[in-house]
């Protein structure tokens, strides 16, 4: 394991990624996601709506293999403009 880092590479990693609802927003991470991982399988991605219907919470498993990975892929899900938080 690396000094630096408390995860164990590879390793299976959730990151939840919420935003506003709209029609292609899931479809949009998928590919963000995919661009970092291309081994993610999109039929696994979990999605559930916020009680009033306006936010949109997609959790997308991947296969992370280094620190580096995980931080580009959160850098890009974050600057997104229809992206609010990503966990």
């Amino acid at each position: 394991m690396s000094e630096d880092s408390l995860i164990e590479y590879p390793c299976d990693f959730p990151i939840k990624i919420m935003g506003r609802r709209g029609d292609d927003f899931a479809q949009n991470m998928v590919e963000i996601v995919l661009r970092y991982a291309p081994d993610f399988a999109a039929e696994t991605v979990e999605m559930r709506a916020s009680s009033g219907g306006g936010y949109l919470s997609v959790t997308c498993t991947i296969h992370a293999i280094s620190r580096e990975q995980l931080d580009n892929l959160y850098r890009e899900l974050s600057g997104h403009p229809a992206v609010k938080v990503v966990l």
